[in-house]
């Protein structure tokens, strides 16, 4: 027979279990079976606070996000809070690659709209005309989303430093060795292919993407 636990049980402590879960072993990791074992507890003792996986997974998110935004301390100026939060959103996701699974797919959980909130009001406080702000905070949330779930995607399929750097060392010497007619500009890109730093790249790209919403004004 499972040995149940003393203590009582909450949400917040089934949420962090499920995060542990989520962070071994993804989203097929995360199982009410696994929970009960985990917490050693029952099914009842955790439908009570919880409904289903989706809620669980819900929950698990919206406590990555809060992290991220609770740890963005009110900067003074407004690009440098909005280049802090997009790193801390890519590391987050990074480090937990599940979260922007669960973002794009129900968008309208409070996690994302809690990301939309902090950057639609820094550009705002960039003085990003009304006209361009919901275009422009929609471009940077996809942009920063985008490019921190497809970097989580691939660091799954890399197991390490010695792969990823392998692996990026293969790619660059086919792209170096295509035709330069046809592909000119990405033979160049060969060449910074393999030392890239992706966490230097993305920041670079919002970077790119603020000189342009300064234009705006």
């Amino acid at each position: 027979m499972t040995k149940r636990r003393a203590d009582g049980l909450s949400k917040a402590v089934i949420v962090k279990a499920a995060t542990g879960l989520l962070d071994e072993g993804g989203e097929a990791a995360l199982t009410f079976r696994a929970l009960t074992t985990r917490l050693s507890t029952g099914y009842g003792a955790i439908y009570h606070h919880i409904a289903n996986k989706s809620d669980l997974l819900a929950a698990a998110t919206d406590d990555i996000v809060e992290d991220v935004m609770t740890g963005v301390v009110g900067a003074a100026e407004p690009r440098e809070a909005l280049r802090t939060v997009a790193l801390r959103l890519f590391d987050a996701i990074d480090a937990h690659p599940w979260v922007g699974a669960q973002l794009s797919r129900e968008p309208w959980r409070p996690a994302l709209l809690e990301v939309y909130e902090r950057i639609g009001g820094l550009l705002d406080a960039l003085d990003v005309p009304g006209e361009a702000l919901f275009d422009a905070a929609g471009a940077l949330v996809n942009y920063v989303l985008g490019v921190a779930g497809q970097n989580a995607a691939n660091a799954r399929l890399l197991a390490g430093d010695a792969d990823r750097s392998a692996f990026l060392s293969g790619v660059a010497a086919r792209w170096a060795g295509l035709d330069p007619a046809r592909y000119p500009f990405v033979r160049k890109a060969a060449a910074r292919l393999a030392e890239h730093d992706d966490r230097e790249q993305f920041l670079a790209g919002v970077d790119i993407f603020l000189a342009g919403v300064a234009t705006l004004r």
